[in-house]
């Protein structure tokens, strides 16, 4: 039973460029059928923000607290530059009241990635600091993400719950993960590694559920934006490539990046927990803002994967043609 779950885990990984952006196609195929259980979804994404947090302890988050430039240049490259530049392409092409050009925002506020640790991971970064930014992005979510969109669109024609999203992302995002903090501490770090064989493939299937849900809940009002789509299609594109360009050479920042680092702030920086940015769109926006966000997710996953295999050559290159 140990292997067999492990095995699915790493299966999934391996293939969730095709499998999250296949779940996308099919919520929005069976709409009709998945959509009386959109309420689910926050407690879905409860239980994922939840496994997120068994691997990381008080440790890990001191660890990074003692790197404050590299901690704050990661998050000024996810949520002050990368903002403006959703903001500033939204609203020249769709201008700056657009649902569109909201939606493109919310992507780029939204806290960091947890599928950004399994990238670092695999490309040779640092898993420690990736995942320990992660969960401290999470927990800032809730000052975070209601105060950069008052910011943006606090005087635009726009009605939206502030105090219901805080409290959302509390329940939602910051409550699991402390649960899930204080169970490593309590196991001494031991609790991922003895959970792993059923807490991580449930919490892979439950993944694949929300991305549907979402979908089913938008599908309805995405059919008759065909059209827009030609447009908005490149512009998502765009922003997603632009958000990893800006880690890769916002990374210079720091005065020769060690190569690891490089590769953090790269996936750090493209990478957005767009579960929950979903989630957010769908609940507190209109189903025009929740367009860019579910886009966001049928391509962040392929350029990771470009990302992967660009940072494997060069690092192939290094190899065989050492300075």
């Amino acid at each position: 039973m140990r292997s067999l779950g492990l095995a699915f885990t790493s299966w999934f990984e391996k293939y969730t460029f095709l499998l999250i952006p296949g779940s996308l196609v099919v919520g929005w195929l069976l709409s009709d059928v998945l959509e009386d259980y959109v309420p689910l979804i926050p407690y879905l994404f409860g239980y994922i923000t939840l496994v997120m947090a068994l691997g990381c302890g008080v440790r890990h988050l001191h660890g990074v607290l003692k790197r404050p430039y590299a901690v704050l240049l990661t998050l000024f490259l996810a949520h002050a530059a990368a903002p403006i530049i959703a903001y500033g392409l939204g609203s020249a092409i769709f201008g700056a009241d657009s649902d569109y050009t909201i939606g493109l925002l919310l992507f780029a506020i939204i806290p960091l990635g947890i599928s950004s640790v399994m990238w670092v991971g695999s490309s040779g970064g640092s898993i420690p600091f990736i995942l320990a930014v992660v969960v401290l992005d999470t927990i800032l979510s809730p000052l975070i993400v209601p105060a950069l969109m008052d910011m943006f669109i606090g005087n635009a024609m726009v009605t939206w719950n502030a105090s219901g999203l805080i409290m959302d992302l509390l329940t939602m995002v910051v409550l699991p993960t402390v649960i899930g903090v204080l169970l490593y501490e309590v196991s001494r770090g031991r609790v991922k590694d003895w959970s792993a064989p059923v807490t991580q493939p449930i919490s892979k299937l439950f993944f694949m559920l929300v991305v549907m849900l979402n979908a089913a809940a938008i599908a309805p009002h995405a059919a008759g934006m065909k059209e827009e789509m030609l447009v908005v299609i490149p512009v998502v594109i765009t922003l997603i490539v632009i958000c990893y360009l800006l880690g890769f050479f916002g990374s210079y920042a720091m005065l020769r990046p060690s190569p690891d680092m490089q590769v953090t702030f790269t996936y750090a920086s493209g990478m957005r927990n767009i579960s929950l940015g979903m989630v957010l769109a769908t609940t507190y926006f209109s189903p025009q803002a929740s367009i860019p966000v579910v886009l966001g997710i049928m391509f962040q996953q392929p350029a990771a994967t470009v990302i992967h295999a660009l940072f494997h050559r060069k690092r192939t290159q290094a190899v065989i043609y050492p300075k």
